[in-house]
């Protein structure tokens, strides 16, 4: 019986498809519910593309929640370009997949956090993948939250290496630096998968092979996908020779902590300009003990990878 009960919150591009796999894939878990953000794509098709992947998968019975569409800041979001061109327009590599027979959830993704929050408390596993609007709505609407959600595993960030989209700002903090800021000052139990670690974590068209060589309908559109990832990753990070498994590793590490080195560092993210969505240790708490947020500083890549692969096979095997 599975242990955890877990939320993924996300903006399903390719990474995003993969977190989900892995959640479905690992046993220790329950996956309760998704609730769509923005970020690789627009809210609305990032929903489409994770009911689209959960019934390919085999798990329809997986509700789906809209999210923000836009950060807390601003009225409305666009696609940045270089999202297009590294998940594809439709956010799972221009791959196309068959129409869900399930629709999106009426309730609102925050009231469904906030609920699942109060009925599994510290048995509930939080893994945002996107931008941290949903869950700094979250906060504000029931700070009572703050103190029973488990973990909040979260892919974003960067401390000790340059960002992705500014040279200090990583792409999901960077879409609302406010909402990351409220929710890296709370008392929440969290820790930071940034792209210090994951960018160490790499898949290859040799591992997308064996996918493909399965002979499944799920085999064979994960393996498209993804190659279209890695195929992206050699324009836009030439130096990593495969594409980097960030949200997926987030997943393992939520259920896995010991898969990653930590630090604890009492954190702050930049909200203004030139250093908005910089994710830095906060100078007014540096003499604060340190107790509540955890940043991943190393990987056991080796072994994440092999679970990675061992897990999603057996689930491609059978769809």
């Amino acid at each position: 019986m599975a242990k955890y009960k877990m939320i993924l919150d996300l903006d399903t591009g390719i990474d995003d498809a993969l977190a989900i796999a892995y959640a479905l894939a690992t046993p220790e878990t329950d996956l309760i519910g998704i609730i769509g953000s923005y970020g690789n794509v627009v809210t609305s098709r990032g929903v489409q593309n994770s009911l689209d992947l959960l019934e390919l998968l085999g798990h329809p019975e997986v509700p789906v929640y809209m999210g923000a569409n836009h950060s807390s800041t601003t009225d409305h979001f666009d696609v940045m370009p270089v999202s297009a061109q590294i998940h594809g327009v439709n956010g799972v590599g221009e791959v196309s997949l068959k129409q869900a027979d399930r629709q999106v959830e009426t309730g609102s993704g925050v009231d469904f956090l906030i609920s699942a929050a109060h009925q599994y408390q510290k048995d509930l596993l939080l893994v945002p993948t996107g931008p941290l609007t949903n869950l700094a709505a979250a906060l504000d609407k029931d700070p009572e939250i703050e103190n029973l959600i488990g973990n909040v595993t979260l892919m974003g960030g960067a401390l000790t290496v340059p960002g992705n989209v500014t040279p200090v700002t990583e792409a999901n903090i960077n879409q609302d630096p406010q909402a990351a800021d409220r929710v890296f000052r709370s008392s929440l139990p969290l820790t930071m998968v940034g792209l210090d670690v994951t960018t160490r974590t790499l898949l290859t068209t040799r591992e997308t092979q064996q996918w493909r060589d399965l002979g499944t309908v799920a085999g064979q559109k994960y393996a498209e996908i993804v190659d279209f990832y890695i195929d992206a990753y050699k324009v836009t990070s030439p130096h990593l020779g495969g594409c980097a498994l960030h949200d997926p590793l987030a997943v393992a590490v939520a259920v896995e902590p010991d898969l990653i080195s930590t630090i604890y560092l009492n954190m702050k993210v930049d909200t203004k300009a030139s250093f908005a969505g910089r994710t830095i240790g906060d100078e007014t708490r540096i003499n604060d003990p340190a107790t509540q947020t955890q940043v991943a500083v190393n990987v056991d890549k080796e072994r994440f990878v092999q679970e990675f692969m061992t897990k999603l096979t057996e689930l491609f095997k059978n769809n």
